[in-house]
Formats: structure tokens, C-alpha cells, sequence
């Protein structure tokens, strides 16, 4: 039977009902008040641990996330991909040698977030190599640096003997919600967390209106939402192998707020999809991105069945969405975690934190 990880209790919970409140740690450390105090958070995602593009598409929001966990009071650690793995869904890699090197510069701004954690926020990104990561190196996947990390990565690198109590994935650059789930190494990263029995949230965060460029601000937003998020289903005792859970957010960059948290489904339709156009009579194929009508006038494969549907309430109504996300492919087969499942609705429907 898949049980979840017992949590360590913490103190008091700070969870604002409305506005965004940052935790403040104290120099000297983690102040044992603080509501994550005492947890182990390993952090990965599948946009890489880069954040060096302009467009902050290459894992800034991963820095928002460990900087939003640390001021909570965790110990964080981070393992992702080396290079950019969007797209790669639940895809491992079979064979070859993976290297788990330490980022010793980190991006400005973010060197001291975690500066009085035990782990002091260890940031590693893992390639296919034998030997050091170059610039050039392969990048192993998402899923792979989350089975890496609690198959004996943590252990090696950062002394911890035990699982993580918790695996956070993200902050993703573009919301994953319809059919995108299933192609998201976000999602992907944290479903391979579940599978070794420890608790997870996926954490995807909308970028611009023209969704090129992810401002700064949503990522902030949607971390320190996610650190009270986390914070009231730990208090709660909601932490839950069973099942992941999917949080997404909403451009909020040009000043209009993100609304309250809606438990949803993932859609039936799509929102992006891959486009296929062959190069004259060969044999070969461009591939590129399509998009579907945002205004939810798509017909298709486009269109969306389900008024429960997280592409819906986050693009079309500004609320942040959040959906459970199961390891378990079988259709028609009973919810085992009913319990969990029922009581998580219920915390997101009438006690979450807003944003």
C-alpha cells in the first residue's frame, strides 16, 4: 500500500487572506516559528536551473521557488536538468552516466535565500556525462533528476539519509493545464515523486499577453502563494503521497490580481498542440507549436468539454487553478485515496490561502 511520508510538525502558520506576504528569516536562520521549519523540500523542473535568457524562460521560476520555501523556514535543496527539458513528459533515460554538478554562481539576486539553511540551498544541475557538465553537455530529464535525487542524490550530496517530506516542481514558464499535462516534464517530475511515495506539487505560472517573455512577477507571486499554500496543507496534515497536485497561475504582471483558488479537472480540450507540415514531397516534417483560440471559440481537438476545466478558470477567469494529478494511468479503476482527496477539495475550496 503507498503510504505517505510522516511530516515533521512545525509552529505557527502565517496564511494571509488576501494580498501576497513574503516569510522574513531571520539572519541567524530559520526561525523555528516559521510555518516550513524542520522540512526537507527537494526542488526540480523541467525549464532547467539556467535562468540566463531574457525571456526568463529557462528557470527563473525555480529560484523564485527555493528563495519563497526558504523564507518559510525549509531546507532546500535543488536538482534539475542541466539544459532546457520541456515538453519531456514522464521520459527517463535507460542507460550512460548522469552528473550531478553544483552551481557555485547563482543568479543575482538569489545567492543568499537560503544562506541559513542546513543544505543552504545546494542548487545542482544534472547532464548526461561522464565527467563535469559543459555548456554544450546533454541534459538528463526531468524525471530523471527527481529519481536521481531520491534514489541516492540527496544522500551523496547533501547527506540526507531519508526521502525528502516534500518535492516541488517549477515554477514553469507558461501555465500546463488541457492536454499540455500530458506532455509537461513539470507535471512528469513530480508524477515520478509520487511513484517513490513522496508528497508533490507541480507549479506552472502564465507568462505575458504575448507569452514570450514571463515576467519576474508572476513567479514571485506564485511562489510566496505556494509557500502558504504548502503551509496550510501541512499544518493540516494534507501532504499526501497518493496523488500530485497542479498549480497553476495567472498573468498578473499588469496589475490585475490573481483570484481565488478553484479545485479543478484537467481540460478535455487543447490549448497548444504540435503541428506537423511537411517540406515539400520528402520525407521530412517541420515541427511547430499551434495555438487555439483563447476566447474558447476552438473547434477540435481545440475545443473544451469539461466546465471544471483548468484552462478555463485560469485563462478565461483569472483564478489560480489547482488539479490532482494521479501516477495511475488505469481508467475506470476506484479512487484509493478518497479520503485524501475529498479533504484537500475541500482546504482549496474553503480555507486555502489567496493569492
Amino acid at each position: 500500500m503507498r503510504k505517505s511520508l510522516a511530516l515533521a510538525a512545525a509552529g505557527a502558520v502565517a496564511l494571509a487572506a488576501a494580498g501576497v506576504t513574503a516569510y522574513a528569516a531571520p539572519p541567524g536562520g530559520p526561525s523555528a516559528s516559521l510555518p516550513l521549519a524542520g522540512m526537507r523540500i527537494l526542488i526540480s523542473n523541467d525549464d532547467s536551473m539556467q535562468a540566463a535568457k531574457a525571456s526568463n524562460s529557462d528557470g527563473l521560476g525555480l529560484y523564485e521557488l527555493r528563495r519563497a520555501m526558504c523564507a518559510a523556514g525549509a531546507d532546500v535543496v535543488v536538482m534539475a536538468p542541466w539544459q532546457v527539458q520541456s515538453g519531456k513528459g514522464t521520459a527517463v533515460t535507460n542507460g550512460g552516466v548522469v552528473t550531478a554538478q553544483r552551481r557555485t554562481a547563482l543568479p543575482a539576486g538569489y545567492e543568499n535565500d537560503c544562506a541559513g539553511a542546513p543544505a543552504r540551498g545546494a542548487v545542482y544541475g544534472v547532464c548526461l556525462s561522464d565527467g563535469p557538465c559543459t555548456k554544450d553537455s546533454a541534459s538528463a530529464t526531468p524525471a530523471d533528476t527527481v529519481k536521481l535525487a531520491l534514489r541516492g542524490g540527496l544522500k551523496a550530496k547533501a547527506g540526507w539519509t531519508e526521502a525528502p517530506d516534500l518535492v516541488l516542481t517549477g515554477i514553469n514558464s507558461g501555465p500546463n493545464i488541457s492536454a499540455s499535462v500530458n506532455d509537461s516534464g513539470t507535471v512528469g517530475a513530480a508524477v515520478a515523486a509520487v511513484d517513490q511515495e513522496v508528497p508533490a506539487l507541480a507549479f506552472s505560472s502564465s507568462g505575458d499577453e504575448s507569452n514570450t517573455f514571463f515576467p519576474r512577477a508572476n513567479y514571485r507571486a506564485h511562489a510566496e502563494f505556494g509557500a502558504r499554500l504548502v503551509a496550510g496543507l501541512k499544518q493540516r496534515g494534507l501532504l499526501t503521497s497518493k496523488f500530485a497536485l497542479k498549480v497553476d497561475y495567472p498573468d498578473v504582471s499588469t496589475g490585475i490580481p490573481a483570484k481565488s483558488p478553484v479545485w479543478t479537472r484537467v481540460g478535455d480540450g487543447a490549448i497548444v498542440y504540435h503541428a506537423f507540415e511537411q517540406r515539400g514531397s520528402g520525407d521530412s516534417f517541420d515541427i511547430a507549436l499551434g495555438l487555439c483560440p483563447l476566447d474558447g471559440s476552438g473547434e477540435g481537438e481545440c475545443a473544451e468539454g469539461r466546465k471544471d476545466a483548468d484552462s478555463t478558470w485560469l485563462l478565461d477567469k483569472g483564478h489560480v487553478t489547482i488539479a490532482p494529478i494521479t501516477w495511475d494511468r488505469t481508467y475506470g479503476t476506484p479512487v484509493d485515496a478518497r479520503r485524501e482527496l475529498n479533504r484537500i477539495e475541500h482546504f482549496v475550496k474553503h480555507e486555502a490561502p489567496h493569492p
